[in-house]
């Protein structure tokens, strides 16, 4: 279980790292990194406020996925199967809900009207 922990508490610091660039408008649009859908990566004043909000809640989600996983080892007796499903079910829930944020956040500009 120790493995889990180590490896749930990594990915959760890893996803809060990689937030940070994107929170302070350090990546450009691009084809590998970032909340990449058309409407961000054909303006960039949409990019750069559309990538810094899902950013923020991505730290969110991340830091939460490290605390819950260490914080559900020390449950005594906690079984592991449970620790795990359960570890998995917060990140999991946590980016459902962070990516449903961003595309209503998304839906708040307007439209590319094309002449």
């Amino acid at each position: 279980m120790t493995t889990l922990m180590i490896l749930f508490t990594s990915s959760g610091l890893l996803l809060a790292a990689v937030s940070v660039p994107l929170i302070l408008g350090k990546i450009g649009p691009n084809p590998l990194y970032g909340f990449r859908v058309k409407k961000t990566l054909e303006d960039p004043a949409v990019w750069y406020p559309a990538n810094a909000y899902a950013a923020k809640r991505m730290l969110v989600v991340g830091l939460g996925i490290s605390v819950s996983a260490a914080l559900l080892f020390f449950i005594p007796g906690i079984d592991l199967l449970v620790y795990a499903l359960s570890c998995a079910g917060i990140g999991l829930g946590g980016l459902l809900v962070a990516v449903i944020q961003s595309f209503v956040y998304l839906r708040s500009f307007p439209r590319n009207v094309k002449p």
